[in-house]
């Protein structure tokens, strides 16, 4: 019983890592693309700098992927790389709603700065967010890896998703300038990002109780002396070096070019050698995914101009500007 019981605290503790970034990636969803058109960014550019994350995901996963496997130090395989992308998340969560702030220490040219520093955060968040569920889920095959073990952890997952889904929508709903915290921390934004922040950060400190003992016997296993095996873990510094050469390295930046480069033919011998009912239901989720996002992207500013007819670029404090920061 005590063994379950630590199975399903550790469960627990992985998951709501699976929630904090729920919550930061669909409450960054939501707000978002107002606060790109309020600076002045045109929809058909505000779509290409949402598209900055995917992209860059699609080139790195891969590469983390490859890297985490074959990783070793006492912190784990999987916890070190889900750490630095928790690192780039919290980053993107200061740099969104102070990006005047960090505008304004480069004068004078405070407005194209106070965009590139917008876009940075947006790309960051996105992009570490996006990517780190990889490690994540890796790691969770890693430790539940009998069946059952395996599709309670999975359900888990996909509960804390959904739930993380459904708080980070709410959120920005919530009037946060009207609040005791608009005192301490500033405005809607400021607020909000600060309380994401805060939920996150709470998310990845329970990582830190995370084992990773099945990862371990497997690479004890590779391991053929004790003497090979670090009896403390490494300095930071020494592991944040292990790992820039282990992503940085050029072997390593040819294999992943390769591996991009070999993905498109791959994926269309699969997609000749798979039954045509799978094959249909692959473009139905395609389709899917594609008319979802859309939506996503678009929905709010919709809500401020369509139906609270607001302007997102109008002063602000005026009535436009109001009824679009209400809608």
């Amino acid at each position: 019983s005590m063994f379950l019981h630590g199975c399903r605290t550790q469960l627990l503790l992985l998951n709501s890592l699976t929630f904090g970034l729920e919550v930061c990636l669909a409450a960054g969803i939501t707000y978002v693309p107002p606060l790109l058109l309020e600076v002045g960014v045109e929809e058909k550019f505000m779509t290409m700098v949402l598209g900055i994350g995917p992209v860059l995901g699609l080139i790195f996963v891969p590469l983390i992927g490859s890297a985490s496997d074959q990783w070793r130090s006492s912190y784990g395989r999987r916890r070190p790389f889900i750490w630095v992308l928790c690192l780039g998340v919290l980053l993107s969560l200061f740099i969104i709603p102070h990006a005047a702030i960090l505008a304004g220490l480069f004068p004078p040219h405070t407005r194209p700065l106070e965009i590139f520093f917008l876009i940075l955060g947006i790309g960051l968040l996105d992009f570490c967010g996006q990517v780190c569920f990889t490690p994540l889920e890796a790691l969770l095959s890693d430790l539940f890896q009998e069946p059952d073990q395996c599709r309670q952890a999975f359900s888990m997952y996909a509960f804390m998703i959904s739930l993380g889904g459904c708080i980070g929508y709410l959120l920005p709903a919530i009037d946060w300038g009207g609040s005791f915290l608009a005192s301490y921390l500033g405005g809607q934004e400021t607020c909000l990002f600060s309380l994401l922040a805060a939920i996150f950060s709470g998310c990845v400190l329970a990582t830190l109780f995370v084992t990773e003992e099945a990862a371990g016997r497997v690479e004890m296993m590779d391991v053929p002396t004790l003497k090979d095996v670090p009896n403390k873990p490494s300095p930071p510094s020494s592991c944040c070096r292990h790992l820039c050469r282990c992503l940085l390295g050029p072997r390593r930046l040819g294999q992943t070019w390769r591996a991009v480069c070999s993905l498109p033919p791959r994926l269309h011998g699969l997609y000749c050698r798979i039954p045509s009912v799978v094959r249909r239901l692959f473009v139905a989720e395609l389709c899917s995914w594609m008319a979802l996002m859309t939506f996503m992207l678009f929905y709010t500013d919709f809500v401020g101009e369509g139906l609270y007819h607001g302007v997102p670029r109008a002063k602000p404090g005026s009535d436009a500007r109001r009824h679009y920061d209400e809608g």
